[in-house]
């Protein structure tokens, strides 16, 4: 009889890696469930954030009947996450931390630790499938979470196993009440990659002191203040506390070295529009991306943005992008991701 695989499964304390993990034992896979704490703060209680997740997961290994460890990525999360996410923002652009987390933490630290653990795979609650080294988007289209997953290349992707991605949110919620899990109920957790949703403001306030600047048009009047170029970002409208006249304003452009934000009226200004872009720091599934170009296919510039259409090409900086409809919002430093059908081939950042 053939020796069991092991798997860890990394554990968050929510039902999507709970439902994996018990997947899993039910495919006759050897289960270890392994919690990471990422983020070390206590709330006004005086109790770490962490602790109730952690509760969590002990009791959904213990009612399914797997070991369970936690590994303190505190340190590492700081030096290559976090500290990355607060340079971009004194930059004055808009970062995606759980892009880098993916990256940097998961499935790379993460990874690590499983695999020094003889672990022949590591798991986790991601919506997403894979199929021959490639990797495909989760079967639920409002969770689909490939986006995020764009930097894994194959090699990593042999490692790794998405249980829950052939299932719907429904479903997974579903097995969870089937199988009394404890978090069948849970509510999904939202915000900052692994800190969690909290004021934005508040929270940033503490690593970034206030700068206030110019709100200015794009013609170069001053019609306001902002509060710090950190709190805005491009296609905004919420909180700018700007009156007058006319159409509601718009953020459509940052500059750190004046530290002004320009803003448009109307949320269909040209200004907010743009045709094409040049993206950096490109990252192939494949390793080495399209055969021939210009390569047509589809790409998202944001999370749950539908698939749009767009040419792709080499230029000096990474890739010149062209769409076949001006894209809104445009955001630099945020991730263009590509794909074809429902195969992620990869994607890079949007350049200033």
């Amino acid at each position: 009889m053939a020796e069991k695989k092991t798997v860890v499964v990394g554990m968050s304390g929510g039902v999507d890696s709970s439902v994996s993990a018990l997947l899993l034992k039910q495919q006759g896979y050897h289960v270890i469930g392994m919690f990471m704490k990422n983020w070390e703060e206590k709330n006004s209680e005086g109790q770490c954030t962490s602790a109730q997740d952690y509760e969590d997961v002990i009791r959904v290994c213990e009612h399914i009947g797997i070991p369970y460890y936690s590994v303190n990525f505190v340190q590492e999360y700081w030096d290559l996450v976090f500290s990355h996410f607060l340079q971009e923002l004194k930059l004055g652009f808009t970062p995606n931390p759980d892009i880098l987390c993916n990256r940097e933490i998961k499935f790379s630290a993460f990874l690590q630790k499983a695999l020094q653990a003889n672990a022949d795979f590591l798991a986790t609650g991601h919506y997403c499938q894979i199929e021959e080294g490639a990797l495909l988007k989760g079967r639920d289209p409002e969770k689909d979470q490939s986006y995020f997953l764009y930097t894994l290349s194959d090699k990593i992707l042999s490692k790794v196993l998405f249980p829950i991605g052939h299932l719907t949110k429904k479903e997974v919620r579903e097995i969870a009440r089937a199988h009394q899990i404890p978090t069948a109920e849970k509510k999904d957790s939202t915000g900052i990659c692994f800190i969690g949703k909290r004021n934005f403001k508040e929270f940033i306030q503490q690593y970034i002191p206030y700068q206030k600047g110019d709100f200015i048009s794009i013609s170069g009047k001053k019609i306001g203040e902002h509060e710090g170029m950190a709190y805005y970002t491009i296609g905004q409208r919420k909180g700018l506390k700007i009156g007058g006249a006319g159409e509601p304003w718009f953020v459509c452009g940052k500059d750190p070295l004046s530290n002004t934000v320009t803003l448009v009226q109307g949320e269909n200004h040209p200004a907010l529009y743009r045709d094409s872009l040049i993206a950096t720091d490109v990252s192939w599934v494949n390793g080495i991306g399209p055969e021939k170009y210009p390569y047509a296919c589809k790409a998202k510039i944001r999370y749950r943005q539908a698939d749009q259409d767009c040419l792709i090409e080499p230029c000096q900086e990474g890739l010149f992008v062209r769409f076949l409809e001006p894209q809104r919002a445009v955001t630099p430093r945020q991730s263009i991701v590509f794909y074809q059908g429902t195969t992620c081939l990869g994607g890079a950042m949007i350049a200033p």
